[in-house]
Order: structure tokens, then sequence, then C-alpha cells
């Protein structure tokens, strides 16, 4: 299958004369690929807090909500 490079606008404008029923499946295909990278992101950010809580003597699945967001906010203002 051969490549083609297209700029934004050209894809934009490719885009706008796609039938409604199609514009819909991309649009579907796009939030689904934007979900499963959210979910990584997530996982990966929930591993180093809870790599950062045992480095703290703390257990990050034994936190209550309110004990995740004050160690969160500790993190962010460390220099308080």
């Amino acid at each position: 299958m051969a490549n083609i490079s297209l700029t934004d606008e050209q894809v934009i404008d490719l885009f706008k004369q796609l039938s409604p029923d199609r514009k819909r499946a991309i649009l579907l295909t796009l939030a689904e690929d934007a979900q499963s990278r959210r979910d990584e992101r997530m996982k990966y950010a929930e591993s180093q807090l809870k790599r950062l809580c045992k480095e703290k003597g703390l257990d990050w699945d034994l936190l209550s909500e309110e004990e995740k967001e004050a160690f969160v906010d500790d993190l962010i203002h460390e220099d308080r």
C-alpha cells in the first residue's frame, strides 16, 4: 500500500466531503483511540504513584480517596 502525505487542512477538507455516517464512524474510531491512550497513561501514572507511595512507606491501594488527593497535592506542591 502506498503512503501519501497530506496537510492537516487537506485531511479536514476530505473529512468534510464524507457522508454523515462516515464522519460519525471516523469520530468514533478517533474517540476509541483517544480513550485507549488515556487508559494507558492512567495505568502508567498510577504505577508511578504507587512507586512513590512505597518510597514514603505508604500503600496506595490502602489510602482513601482523600488521602490519595492529599498525597498528590503534596507531590505537586513539594516546594511549600
